[in-house]
Order: structure tokens, then C-alpha cells, then sequence
């Protein structure tokens, strides 16, 4: 007991401090957290202390090297797209560059990207959060030099410094630039939190940075993550909402399955009324509870139906229900069975009975994400 409380305690309280001090010293403390903690989670040495493309991170991993002699493989068979509020269309499958250890080393982002470019995929998603721009943009880049064309992208980002977007993702513009949060995340205050700026005022200057930033070009549509109906009714309440005076809303990215919680349901069914796409992550039921969603006896049985994985069975039921998804593997086979999901169909009896999922006591478990309130 007295070992524990003079040695082990204060070593402990030393320990967080040294971390929490080289955290706050970092330029996105927030994005080099969750850059350090995935990699921990499963297993890896994290990037952000020991570097990118260790010889330990690389072994065994299912991102394996693409082959040099391999070339574009043809667009996904019936591929899905969605009307973006500017005109523009979206494929409604795509990979998210985030929260895996993967996403977060920059030799096995590019290999990623580029697999999955290969394989037909065309929309990727990442953010400033998470670090990983430069990397992605070299993904792209090899995969232009074996033939795909740059205007067959469809690139999915967030708003901090759109030029530097530009220049570490080495694009000359990009189609889709998302407001990542409707607040800044403690501790990654930003310029309204230092001013001392409201949430809301703050929302609608941003907007109308975007706007702007879309009427130069720079961008060919804008959107938002993690918005509630509320937040949305920020913008499209505003006066010269669908002009060039202030932007449509084209994309609302948020947490989708069906066991989200009901102010995200509503979320969702607002912007179906008002023309806004949307993009779920968490698809497969978040993160932490993957292997968790495959013991829920409901998927199980429409996977036996369908001879399709409930990971299929999920993403197909998002999709028909005009979501786009991005679900995120630096797996090439997964990638294949994610872009093969548009080869069937779910009848709308089974449609309606993954909708009950949430009445379903065996997935009960899985309400867990809290949002944005």
C-alpha cells in the first residue's frame, strides 16, 4: 500500500502531466490524441512519437503493398449516386480516412487510398482532425499515374485552412468541403472561442467564409458534420439561403444506423425535407462495436438470407434509405465487398425490420453515441 501511494500514484500523476503538456503543445492537440490512441488500441506503435512506415506496424498488416503491375479496375457494378443541393453528384459509397490505426500511418494511408482508387472507389473522406492529407494526396497521385483521371474523384473534407488543403493534398480544388463540428472541441479552441464568439455567430461566419470560398472555385460544394436540426436551421434560415449570397447546405455528415438516438433520427429526416445529402459514419455501429453489431440476431438472419455480410446487409440498408456511407478499411477485400454492395437489393418487409432494430432488446447495447445536443 505504501509502494502504491509514494511511488506508483505520483509516477502516474507525473505521467499525464508530461502527456497532457505535449499534447497542448501540438498544433491540433485534439487530431494527435486520437492519432496516438488508435494505433495504442490496437496494438502499434503510434506515428506521432515513433514515425511513420515502422517496420512493427507494417508486419501483418491487411493494407499489404498494391502490386505494380496492377491498373484500374472497372467503377463498381449499378454504382449509387447522390444530387448534391449545388448540382453536382456524389457516389453514395465511400472510405473513411479515419479512426483505425491505418488511417493514421502515412505509408499505409497512401497504400489505402490507392487500393482503393484501383478497385473503382471514388469518394474518400478524412478531415484536418486527422492528419493524414499529405499522405491521401500521394495516394491520389499514384493513382493518377496509372490512369485514373482526376476528375472521377469525389474528395470529402473539413474546413480549417482550405488552401493548405489544397496545397498538402496537391489538388487544384476539391469537391466537397464539410464544417467538421458545430463548435470547436475543448481543448482545440479556435479564433471564436479566443474572441470570445458564440457558437451560432460563429457557424454562420464560417458559412459565409464557405460561400465564398465555392464562388471562387476553390471548392465545388460545402457542407457540415455532426449538425442537429438546429444547427442546420442556422444557415438555412438565413437571408439569400440557396445563392450565391449564402451557399446551400449540400451535405450533412453525421452518426447513422439504426440504433442512433432519436435527435439524430430527426436530423436525418430534416434534411431529407430540405434537399440536404447526407453522409453516415458509424455505420456499422462505431468504432468500438464492430465485432458487437454481428451478434445481433436480426442481421444475422438477413445475412443468411441474402448470402451477403451484415456489414453488407447495414451499408445496403443506409443506402437505400439515400445515405451515402463511407465505411472505413485498409483491408482490399473488405474494400471489394463494401463496393459490391450495390449488386442487391433489400426488400422493404426487411428494410422495415432493420428500422425495428431499435426496439430490438439484443441491440440495445449499441445505443451509445451522445452527438452534439
Amino acid at each position: 500500500k505504501s509502494i502504491v501511494i509514494h511511488r506508483i500514484i505520483p509516477t502516474i500523476v507525473v505521467f499525464g502531466a508530461i502527456s497532457v503538456g505535449w499534447l497542448m503543445s501540438q498544433d491540433n492537440p485534439v487530431g494527435v490524441f486520437f492519432a496516438t490512441l488508435f494505433p495504442v488500441l490496437a496494438g502499434k506503435l503510434p506515428s506521432t512519437i515513433f514515425g511513420h512506415g515502422l517496420a512493427f506496424n507494417l508486419k501483418n498488416t491487411k493494407t499489404i503493398p498494391v502490386p505494380d503491375d496492377m491498373t484500374p479496375q472497372p467503377r463498381p457494378n449499378k454504382e449509387l449516386f447522390i444530387k448534391l443541393a449545388g448540382g453536382n453528384k456524389m457516389p453514395q459509397n465511400g472510405l473513411g480516412m479515419c479512426c483505425r490505426y491505418a488511417a493514421y500511418d502515412d505509408v499505409l494511408v497512401r497504400r489505402n487510398v490507392l487500393w482503393y482508387l484501383l478497385l473503382g472507389g471514388r469518394l474518400i473522406d478524412t478531415a484536418d482532425l486527422y492528419l493524414n492529407h499529405k499522405a491521401i494526396g500521394l495516394g491520389i497521385q499514384d493513382a493518377i499515374e496509372r490512369g485514373i483521371p482526376r476528375s472521377e474523384y469525389g474528395y470529402n473534407s473539413t474546413l480549417d485552412a482550405v488552401p493548405r488543403f489544397l496545397e498538402e493534398l496537391g489538388l487544384e480544388y476539391i469537391d466537397l468541403v464539410l464544417m467538421h463540428f458545430p463548435y470547436a472541441l475543448s481543448p482545440m479552441n479556435n479564433d471564436c472561442t479566443r474572441n470570445g464568439v458564440s457558437n451560432k455567430d460563429c457557424r454562420i461566419e464560417t458559412w459565409k467564409a464557405l460561400t465564398e470560398l465555392t464562388n471562387q472555385g476553390v471548392m465545388r460544394n460545402v457542407g457540415v458534420s455532426n449538425f442537429l436540426t438546429k444547427h442546420l436551421k442556422d444557415i438555412t434560415e438565413l437571408d439569400g439561403y440557396n445563392s450565391k449570397k449564402v451557399a446551400p447546405i449540400s451535405v450533412n455528415q453525421i452518426n447513422f444506423n439504426p440504433w442512433i438516438d432519436e435527435y439524430l433520427v430527426e436530423s436525418y429526416e430534416f434534411c431529407m425535407k430540405n434537399k440536404i445529402s447526407v453522409t453516415a459514419y458509424g455505420s456499422l455501429g462505431g468504432v468500438l462495436q464492430h465485432s458487437e453489431m454481428k451478434t445481433v440476431e436480426t442481421l444475422q438472419s438477413l445475412s443468411d438470407k441474402y448470402g451477403r455480410s451484415t456489414s453488407q446487409i447495414l451499408l445496403r440498408w443506409a443506402m437505400q434509405k439515400n445515405i451515402a456511407v463511407i465505411a472505413g478499411t485498409g483491408n482490399p477485400s473488405h474494400m471489394k465487398e463494401n463496393l459490391g454492395i450495390s449488386s442487391f437489393q433489400l426488400s422493404k418487409q426487411d428494410m422495415a425490420v432493420i428500422d425495428e432494430l431499435r426496439n430490438d432488446e439484443s441491440a440495445r447495447k449499441l445505443f451509445s453515441y451522445k452527438g452534439f445536443p
